[in-house]
């Protein structure tokens, strides 16, 4: 049966009217090598009337041709594709590259065996279109002559760049090479990272990134320095923006899974404006979601979209990394779904300090990194993570609506669990002080976590505050230089002045037992109901009024989440108990604890 090409259809295509999956034969290929290793596929293609070699394959569709499934003669339909002006650079006429995006091969070319019927080259604008074996170099795309800033004003700048994109003269993303620097792309924004400085031998600056995207692909840009801080207040995720005079570079993998063998760098003759319209080409952010019971299958780094409801935000934690003695900032919350399990979120740097922790919200996060500890799973904002609070997503209030009408009362599993083999696990439930101590939680090298629900008996009110730095970042110690000036010896500074903060030594029980738990500031003021500013006032005017506020912190119930450690103190060794979080009792948790425990307790006893 002889197969019907599109015949004709780039008289259409090659003057910029659409034509809906076009079936096409190729005739040739060529391959173009880029820096590094990276390729680039250059196509002869025949409608059956009309030959164009100004076709590309794009690099996603890289492995159909390495595969051998691209030969000569094999038919294709085209299901999706751009077509882009182009030009020479000895400025002769217009021409437009065909970018092939997805097809479908209706035919191989084994089968085919022949040319069908009697292709000419397209003579539409009358310039011969040359065949592929004339062909000596890629095509390039144009794009914009903008003038230089040496001799034009910024707003003859920006008025020569919105006449280029009335024109629509824009590149594709997957057009986008090394050896051409002169294109404008029109992108959406799908992530941003916060700004990182760093600081080494050759000096210091910063950064931030962003990924990009269009109809063609998606790819990284980064700014530095300077660009960094014209460019990072104004550019907003989820927002679409022309983009044009940046550096194009090979990728690095190691710190970019992007589908796309280059990156952009932002320069000083960089240019980026909002785009206000003709939005409808540019695809939205896809979400790919996984329910929060499926995270506990998934392998260690795997990326995934997560959304669900906040049932409980921790504590901003600060700590200095070992290795760089970076200080780091991070803040834990416990997401719930329908699928009813829970997962731990940790939100890092400035999105842990920004998130406020009202009531319960919707958090979507887009490329969320998947981790593993004592047999858990977690997931982790990364660079390449979108974290959204409410967002305006038809599952977002799905999930709304599922926990306002009840839903997460009876949370199955937590995939963060951590299990309580060897004495080193974390107990998502509740357990009892008599099972820690049966356990042996403090006793190994490593930290036990635990969960209790416990009263709060005495609170001692000896030392109960100390003088700290007044640095928002800092909590060390302070000393008092007796001249009404206070030494940080972490800042190396002196200050006028300090700050007060909780260090309480309470003792509280269960129905088994007791302990005795060291509880710091920010816990520490749950508990008392007061700030640390407050405490320390009053051992100043009027110590009595810290004793009554510490009275009327006893007898009050707690879930208090609890580190445990043994630490030697001399030659004595002895397990230290600290809060880590505490927090009221939401009794339907802990009603569905003691009802799981008694139906292990009447399955033991039938057997």
């Amino acid at each position: 049966m002889e197969i019907e090409l599109s015949s004709g259809c780039f008289e259409s295509i090659l003057s910029g009217v659409d034509y809906d999956k076009p079936i096409l034969q190729i005739l040739g290929t060529r391959r173009i090598a880029g820096s590094e290793g990276s390729e680039r596929f250059r196509l002869l293609v025949s409608d059956g009337k009309y030959l164009n070699s100004f076709a590309m394959l794009a690099t996603q569709l890289n492995n159909l041709y390495t595969s051998g499934q691209l030969s000569d003669y094999t038919v294709i339909r085209v299901d999706r594709y751009i077509s882009s002006v182009v030009s020479k650079d000895n400025g002769s006429k217009e021409k437009r590259v065909l970018i092939i995006l997805d097809l479908t091969i209706i035919k191989s070319g084994e089968e085919v065996g022949r040319r069908i019927g009697n292709p000419q080259p397209f003579t539409g604008d009358s310039n011969t279109e040359p065949t592929l074996n004339k062909l000596t170099e890629r095509p390039t795309h144009k794009s914009v002559d903008l003038p230089s800033k040496r001799n034009v004003r910024t707003e003859d700048v920006n008025s020569s760049l919105n006449q280029s994109l009335q024109t629509h003269l824009t590149n594709p993303i997957s057009s986008l090479s090394p050896y051409k620097s002169k294109w404008v792309i029109k992108v959406r924004v799908v992530a941003k990272s916060p700004i990182r400085t760093w600081s080494n031998a050759k000096g210091e600056g910063k950064l931030f990134s962003m990924d990009l995207m269009d109809e063609s692909g998606e790819i990284r840009a980064t700014a530095f320095r300077n660009e960094c801080e014209k460019y990072f207040d104004m550019i907003e995720v989820d927002k679409i923006y022309f983009i044009s005079k940046c550096q194009l570079k090979q990728a690095n993998k190691q710190y970019s899974s992007l589908n796309n063998d280059y990156e952009i760098t932002f320069t000083s003759e960089t240019i980026v404006q909002p785009c206000t319209e003709n939005e409808a080409n540019i695809p939205q952010v896809q979400y790919n979601w996984v329910p929060i019971s499926q995270i506990s299958n998934m392998e260690p780094k795997s990326v995934v979209d997560v959304i669900g409801i906040c049932r409980e935000a921790g504590d901003l934690q600060t700590f200095t990394g070992k290795t760089n003695n970076r200080e780091f900032k991070k803040r834990e919350l416990t997401l719930i779904d329908t699928s009813n399990a829970a997962v731990q979120l940790t939100l890092w740097g400035d999105e842990a300090v920004k998130y406020d922790g009202y009531v319960q919200p919707v958090i979507a996060v887009k490329n969320a990194i998947v981790t593993e500890f004592g047999g858990g799973k977690f997931v982790s904002i990364g660079n390449g993570s979108v974290l959204k609070i409410n967002p305006d997503l038809p599952e977002g209030h799905k999930l709304r609506g599922w926990f306002d009408n009840g839903g997460g009362e009876s949370i199955l599993s937590n995939v963060s669990s951590r299990t309580l083999a060897g004495g080193a696990g974390f107990a998502s439930d509740y357990i009892t002080f008599y099972e820690t101590r049966i356990k042996n939680f403090g006793g190994g090298e490593k930290p036990d976590y635990f969960q209790v629900k416990a009263v709060v008996h005495l609170i001692k009110n000896t030392n109960p505050t100390y003088k700290a730095c007044p640095q928002a970042e800092c909590n060390k110690k302070v000393i008092d230089e007796g001249n009404g000036h206070f030494r940080c010896e972490k800042c190396n500074a002196l200050f006028p002045n300090f700050k007060y903060r909780l260090l309480l030594n309470i003792n509280i029980g269960d129905w088994t037992s007791t302990r005795w738990v060291s509880c710091f500031n920010e816990t520490a003021e749950k508990i008392v109901g007061k700030t640390a500013q407050e405490i320390g006032e009053y051992l100043e005017l009027n110590p009595e009024d810290v004793e009554n506020v510490f009275s009327e912190a006893h007898f009050k119930y707690f879930s208090f989440k609890l580190r445990s450690k043994l630490e030697t103190y001399g030659d004595t060794q002895r397990t230290k108990i600290n809060v880590i979080n505490v927090s009221p009792i939401c009794y339907k948790e802990y009603n569905n604890y003691l009802i799981k425990n008694l139906q292990s307790l009447l399955a033991v006893g039938k057997n």
